[in-house]
């Protein structure tokens, strides 16, 4: 079994103005990382819109297209930017985690890594906002259940900022277990433990500014695999943001390299015990490029190591 990259340089064309930190040379630095590692290269595909149906209502992907220009940049909120090239970025990311997901359930693949931009998880059902266009992960979760016939999957993110809008798109899911762990203060302001779903079947993990990476081990070996392992997924989907890093700009916990290896391995070890070890993992946050780079190369490191 091996592991499976999937990319496409359309995620290149979603231009940010100058100083945005969700830029380019994010995914150019990831790929760049990655080069010469044993994965096995696919293309993203464009999302077909019925699968986008799936979490997003029909009048808010024609509002996108609608309010996409010509040239220059339109301002969907306060940091959240569309320019010429931004839809078809966004929906070669939707369309790499549905992939991700065929490969890993067909048993093409052990598991897989979607390198794409925009990220995803703070889209909400009919609001995109945090740089985020698509609901990635939770439309990678409704594909498996809806598409593959799943009966459960579990979604962990662990972005230093909440996952608002994975949480949104699976309030009502009961067969979506979702697990955050975020930075507590911080945009965007939600991922208190009482919401906890319609179902209680979402488990968010606030952690203090400046918490690191012991403190956060124990916070998922306590609070995160016990209810992993309860839950049984038959697939384990990963957004996987590297923003929690000590080097980041936008938030501070103290996490290193060593720390992101270590969950990520922690991770696999438990989808093996609960799903053979299928896992799909979509890029989310991270932007200080260095710290970006090297986290994210070891969190495909571990899953190189899990998949052979």
């Amino acid at each position: 079994m091996t592991t499976a990259l999937i990319t496409h340089a359309d995620c290149l064309t979603h231009v940010t103005p100058d100083g945005h930190p969700e830029r380019v040379a994010r995914l150019e630095h990831v790929l760049h990382g990655l080069e010469g590692k044993t994965l096995e290269r696919f293309t993203a595909p464009l999302a077909a819109e019925d699968d986008l149906l799936r979490i997003h209502p029909k009048s808010y992907i024609e509002d996108l297209r609608e309010a996409r220009p010509d040239a220059g940049f339109i301002q969907l909120d306060g940091d959240t930017f569309l320019s010429p090239g931004s839809l078809d970025a966004a929906f070669r990311g939707a369309g790499a985690a549905v992939r991700a997901v065929d490969l890993v359930l067909s048993g093409r693949v052990q598991n897989a890594f979607a390198a794409i931009r925009p990220p995803g998880h703070h889209t909400e059902t009919e609001t995109s906002m945090g740089f985020c266009l698509f609901g990635n992960a939770a439309l990678a979760a409704k594909h498996a259940l809806d598409h593959h016939g799943l009966k459960r999957v579990a979604v962990v993110d662990f972005d230093v900022h909440h996952g608002n809008g994975t949480q949104d798109l699976l309030w009502d899911e009961p067969r979506a277990l979702f697990i955050s762990s975020q930075q507590m203060p911080l945009w965007p302001g939600s991922g208190r433990p009482d919401e906890d779903g319609a179902h209680g079947q979402m488990v968010n993990i606030p952690l203090a500014p400046e918490t690191g990476g012991d403190a956060m081990r124990e916070a998922y070996e306590t609070l995160a695999f016990p209810r992993i392992r309860a839950f049984e997924p038959e697939l384990l989907i990963l957004s996987a943001g590297f923003d929690a890093h000590q080097d980041d700009p936008l938030a501070s916990l103290n996490w290193t390299t060593s720390d992101f290896a270590w969950l990520t391995a922690a991770l696999c070890a438990i989808a093996q015990e609960v799903c053979g070890g299928r896992i799909v993992s979509t890029l989310e946050g991270g932007y200080d490029l260095n710290a970006l780079t090297a986290a994210t190369a070891a969190h495909v490191d571990e899953l190189i190591k899990a998949g052979s």
